[in-house]
């Protein structure tokens, strides 16, 4: 059976709400505008909905000129987010172990989010010069790079995956919850995990390291209530030490063009 492409989704801003594209270009750190902003306290730590859920209650959509960004609950007016920054406020934004340079977007922007979350907040954009490198442990050419994600380009999942896990589960969940990049039909359940290289469109990836799931996945990203699954449950047939594994991190390998319904092609080691 064909593996397919059957879903490609960006998160413009780091842990808001995510699109959905029918095709999309890989760059050298992702999929085109996927976490090139982020959100940051005022000592220039990045937040995300691990500390705030309410931040899944945020959406952000494309238009010709930037981001839209609205809440799904507040009576606030959207928020135009242009593509290039407004200030030449240059910060060093820390994710996780690294810091990496990002722009200050705007007044506007800051003044919108920090009514919005209720806590000081600014929105900082990386431009091409910013460079992150991504973790050596696991790189193919040591010149790999990313975004404001977690830790790597871009995320995949296997519909039958989330099939596996749901079957399990007393309430289904969808597989926005544990926010991938791309997501394929066919093969069997957990096949992400055995991925090495393989091409898709005119794009090559490279399968690197199973992806560590957190309490983010726990949160409704409909709701933001939080609950203890899927977590709970995938603690039971997919915990390796102290870590749950459900997805596959990847690099990319080459530059390129992804659209919905183009085949994943395996390549033998």
């Amino acid at each position: 059976m064909a593996i397919i492409i059957t879903e490609i989704n960006i998160y413009p801003i780091k842990s808001l709400g995510g699109i959905s594209l029918k095709e999309a270009e890989v760059q050298d750190r992702g999929l085109q505008y996927d976490r090139r902003w982020v959100l940051a306290d005022a000592e220039n730590m990045f937040r995300t909905q691990r500390e705030n859920e309410q931040m899944a209650l945020i959406d952000v959509a494309l238009s010709p000129e930037g981001l839209i960004v609205s809440h799904r609950k507040k009576a606030i007016a959207p928020l135009k987010v242009p593509f290039e920054p407004q200030t030449e406020d240059n910060q060093m934004i820390t994710i996780w172990d690294d810091v990496m340079r990002g722009v200050r977007v705007s007044d506007e922007a800051d003044a919108w989010f920090t009514e919005v979350l209720g806590n000081e907040t600014y929105l900082y954009y990386q431009p091409d010069d910013s460079i992150r490198p991504t973790d050596p442990r696991y790189s193919i050419t040591h010149e790999e790079h990313t975004s404001f994600a977690d830790a790597y380009p871009l995320l995949i999942i296997g519909e039958l995956s989330l099939d596996f896990l749901n079957a399990k589960l007393d309430e289904k969940m969808e597989m926005k919850r544990f926010r991938p990049n791309l997501v394929f039909s066919g093969g069997e359940p957990h096949d992400e995990d055995k991925f090495r290289y393989f091409s898709a469109g005119s794009a090559r990836f490279a399968g690197v390291k199973l992806c560590a799931r957190c309490v983010l996945t726990t949160i409704n990203p409909e709701t933001a209530k939080k609950g203890k699954e899927p977590l709970k449950t995938l603690a039971t047939y997919r915990k390796d030490g102290n870590k749950i594994l459900f997805g596959q991190n990847l690099l990319v390998v080459e530059k390129g063009k992804i659209t919905v319904g183009d085949e994943i092609i395996l390549e033998a080691e």
